[in-house]
């Protein structure tokens, strides 16, 4: 899309200053993302995002929720005396009919939030003291969202971290075996059968009404925190799938993704474990801030939690697989096999390693 076109979309929308420039930002798999800069130094600059609608087909829903956590979160900073309260919360800027986004001509939908100045993510080279900082920072996000007022919100991605659903889709695509790829391969399927009651426990304790629901990022990976200069936690981002969920969906999603040593297609089994060291900082930085508000029962199925999400993503890269790489990106043939086995290396070193993450959950909850 062509500069004055996206000038033209940003001119939809209640902002400060004249639009400068609008580029590319960022690298998203998800939603494109424009930086917006205006001409003066004393007027904000903003982020504008195209919604992947086909992702995410309820966008009124997925603004509101958005609205809603950001809303609830600026309060709470500011009740609480925090300085620059805007710098440490996401904020939505309205379209000039006052609406939280904006649909174009050909059907798109387009947002705008402002620009968080001088921050930075981190896309790799997790060291336990950033580990430490992000369960920090996720855990206040739950323990700040914990009491948010009114109706639940809604599932932008309807069961997007429900087990039973994966596990019933995953069985559709061995049964179907679109791409002719089950040959060889149905160890795995055993494998993942094998596993399938223990993992489904987190669906019946919220059946029996034992582990509630909470508000969850359900994207816990490093790089969805800002930090500033100093190195210190600015707020968490990247809220599309803010949603309800378990908190061990949440806890064990980074720990999938940041205590794994080896790649998420990581071709040597020998370079696959769990970091230890990092599982510990997240875990001690995670329950500092978020045992206040956490039952019993949450704290004990933490550590099942990296094993589950781990599960999970197997399954799903498997049933991609077998149906044909439908919804990864892929870089080789074999590339959502090789995701498969190397989550299901790492989800048997999470087993081996057991006893020592519970051990580890239960000292931070102390």
């Amino acid at each position: 899309m062509q500069e004055q076109q996206l000038k033209d979309i940003v001119g939809q929308f209640d902002i400060q200053g004249t639009v400068a420039s609008v580029k590319p930002l960022g690298a998203g798999h998800i939603n494109d993302s424009y930086k917006v800069a205006t001409l003066s130094d004393t007027t904000p600059d903003y982020v504008l995002q195209r919604i992947n609608h086909y992702i995410f087909k309820n966008v009124d829903a997925l603004q509101d929720n958005i609205r809603r956590v950001t809303d609830h979160i600026r309060a709470k900073l500011a009740t609480a005396g925090v300085r620059d309260v805007e710098n440490r919360v996401l904020r939505l800027a309205p379209t000039r009919d006052g609406k939280l986004y904006h649909r174009d001509a050909d059907g798109n939908c387009w947002r705008i939030l402002y620009f968080i100045p001088d921050s930075h993510s981190y896309d790799g080279g997790i060291t336990p003291g950033l580990a430490l900082h992000a369960g920090r920072a996720f855990g206040d996000f739950q323990a700040m969202l914990a009491d948010l007022p009114g109706a639940p919100l809604v599932e932008t991605i309807p069961d997007f971290h429900n087990v039973e659903s994966r596990l019933a889709a995953f069985r559709q695509a061995v049964k179907d075996n679109k791409a002719g790829r089950l040959s060889g391969k149905r160890y795995l399927v055993d494998a993942i059968e094998e596993r399938a009651d223990e993992m489904c426990e987190a669906e019946r304790l919220h059946r029996e009404g034992v582990l509630p629901k909470r508000i969850n990022h359900c994207d816990t990976k490093v790089n969805n925190v800002l930090f500033d200069t100093n190195n210190q936690v600015l707020c968490v981002v990247d809220l599309d799938t803010v949603m309800p969920g378990y908190v061990l969906s949440d806890f064990g999603d980074f720990m999938r993704t940041g205590a794994n040593t080896g790649r998420e297609d990581e071709l040597d089994p020998a370079r696959i474990s769990i970091d230890l060291k990092i599982f510990e900082a997240y875990t001690k930085g995670y329950l500092e801030k978020a045992r206040s508000f956490l039952l019993p029962v949450e704290i004990d199925h933490l550590a099942f939690g990296a094993e589950l999400m781990t599960y999970m993503q197997t399954v799903r890269f498997f049933a991609d697989y077998l149906d044909g790489d439908l919804y990864y990106k892929i870089h080789s043939p074999d590339h959502n096999w090789q995701r498969t086995a190397a989550q299901f290396i790492l989800l048997v070193r999470m087993e081996e390693n057991f006893d020592e993450m519970r051990r580890i959950v239960a000292e931070a909850a102390k």
